[in-house]
């Protein structure tokens, strides 16, 4: 069966393994540190929000409030995330990346791209310019 030949039942799960499998792997390439998964994810999350009450970061990550309460106390502890009172309601905080919060993100960024470069630097330029298409298609299906 050729490629374009694959029903979409069949290539879902074909990719969406794929698509875990290079994730995990992208993400155990990170510089020595001690931040864990959730934290960097929740740090993450910031950077892409701007900035999120602590409610609205724990359903993003879709983790429980107190969970979130913990995730946040160790990456505040570290200088990365910051609390300004809530604009509008008194009894809430906003969060945010802190610039060293950005520094560390770049930093994670950096690593996982030079990994990812490299592995792509190890197949033929065919193979490649095959992925950078499905890149383009992997984001208009991210978007849809």
């Amino acid at each position: 069966m050729t490629a374009e030949r694959v029903p979409p039942a069949q290539l879902a799960p074909q990719l969406r393994d794929a698509i875990m499998r290079l994730n995990r792997r992208v993400r155990q390439a990170r510089p020595v540190g001690d931040l864990t998964v959730t934290q960097l994810s929740a740090l993450t999350s910031l950077r892409l929000a701007g900035a999120l009450t602590p409610r609205e970061l724990a359903d993003v990550e879709r983790v429980q409030p107190p969970t979130m309460t913990k995730i946040v106390a160790k990456l505040e502890e570290r200088g990365l995330v910051r609390r300004t009172p809530h604009p509008t309601d008194g009894r809430q905080v906003i969060l945010a990346a802190t610039d060293s919060g950005e520094a560390v993100l770049d930093q994670f960024e950096r690593v996982r791209d030079e990994w990812l470069a490299r592995r792509l630097a190890d197949l033929d330029e065919t193979d490649r310019d095959t992925l950078h298409r499905a890149a383009e298609i992997l984001h208009q299906l991210a978007r849809a």
